[in-house]
């Protein structure tokens, strides 16, 4: 086999490996969502919350790529169900931040734990120097990630007949 089939061949199998670890992770989050009441959608508001930290909804809608209302509703339901507050600016009465409440976030950072531990088994297995270098990957995939949405959303702004040909069928009953 040549080099640059070889190199191909490689490259098909991180695609795949990555796809299906993206998946089974969208799956994991479904779960804990599923078992701790809430929306996927609200669960990943709130762990970029977590990440980020105390934020406003403005802040939150950039990240997120969701719009200022549907972040209202977001904070909304993960605030009835305890998982984060609204916090007035202390300079600035008229400015609200979001910010988790860390012992609701602690019960489902448990959901998390089994993960967590099957994780901290696989990087053990790597030297100092490969974890480095998969964190570099990680990081630059990210980047790579948010380059690709922003593109990709750009699609939302162009005009249906500029758009890439696509087009699902649509289902019985939908219109």
């Amino acid at each position: 086999m040549s080099r640059a089939k070889a190199r191909a061949a490689l490259l098909g199998e991180l695609e795949e490996a990555m796809r299906r670890s993206s998946a089974q992770g969208v799956l994991y989050g479904q779960t804990v969502a599923n078992v701790a009441g809430i929306a996927n959608s609200d669960l990943e508001c709130m762990d970029i919350l977590y990440l980020e930290g105390r934020v406003t909804a403005g802040r939150l809608a950039e990240v997120t790529g969701l719009t200022t209302g549907a972040i209202t509703g977001v904070v909304d339901r993960l605030e009835k169900a305890g998982l984060v507050r609204r916090e007035r600016d202390e300079a600035d009465r008229r400015k609200v931040f979001i910010a988790v409440v860390p012992e609701t976030a602690m019960k489902i950072g448990q959901l998390y734990v089994p993960m967590q531990q099957a994780m901290e088994k696989v990087f053990n297995a790597y030297t100092d120097e490969e974890l480095r270098l998969l964190l570099r990957f990680a990081t630059e995939g990210y980047k790579g990630v948010l380059a690709a949405t922003a593109a990709l959303k750009g699609l939302i702004d162009t005009p249906p007949e500029k758009r890439p040909a696509f087009k699902l069928k649509k289902r019985p009953g939908r219109t």
